[in-house]
């Protein structure tokens, strides 16, 4: 490219940006390909039982001007779960998983050794939203994260602390939306 980027384009439809921000020649690009619109905004949201949580993440979400698909919240027409899972994160550019100790497990014979666990939907749906949408199209922001046991397939993703309020991870999933051109005003933060 003339800025000094490259670009990979592969025929299964995948693509890739080398050099000096990738998430702004992305974002160009794909505006430029949907007839000058910008990349869609709406992102998924994979929650558990966390009510607070995910109240504070859909807020943040809206005050950045996205548009946060929560499941319970959509139409179902008449499709079963695993439908409606699929067909709405068909829609999202990004999605974000809130991972929160809703349930406690160990391992067979250490009953003494719990550690909270994100509820089996959650993990179900992480995984679907990585197929769907690919490693940097993800954000796994994970509560109380050394109280947290992680799925064990996964450990190589990227977490995003946070404790008490969903904003403290904030700034992190600011850059992770600005790396694949979802841009948002730092002032909103």
């Amino acid at each position: 490219m003339t800025s000094g980027q490259i670009l990979n384009v592969y025929n299964t439809g995948k693509y890739s940006v080398q050099g000096k921000d990738p998430g702004g020649v992305l974002g160009k690009l794909l505006a430029e390909a949907g007839g000058g619109k910008p990349p869609g905004r709406k992102v998924f949201v994979v929650y558990g039982h966390d009510e607070q949580a995910l109240t504070q993440l859909e807020a943040m979400l809206r005050r950045w001007q996205l548009e946060p698909l929560i499941l319970r919240h959509l139409p179902s027409g008449g499709k079963t779960i695993i439908e409606k899972l699929d067909h709405y994160q068909g829609d999202a550019s990004f999605g974000v998983v809130l991972a929160t100790p809703d349930d406690e497990g160990h391992v067979k014979g250490e009953p003494g050794a719990k550690n909270g666990r994100a509820r089996q939907n959650v993990v179900l749906e992480l995984g679907m939203l990585l197929a769907r949408l690919g490693r940097r199209r993800v954000a796994i922001l994970i509560k109380c994260q050394c109280e947290m046991e992680r799925p064990s397939d996964i450990q190589g993703l990227i977490y995003i602390p946070f404790r008490d309020d969903v904003a403290e991870a904030g700034q992190m999933l600011m850059k992770e939306l600005a790396e694949v051109g979802l841009r948002v005003d730092p002032a909103l933060l």
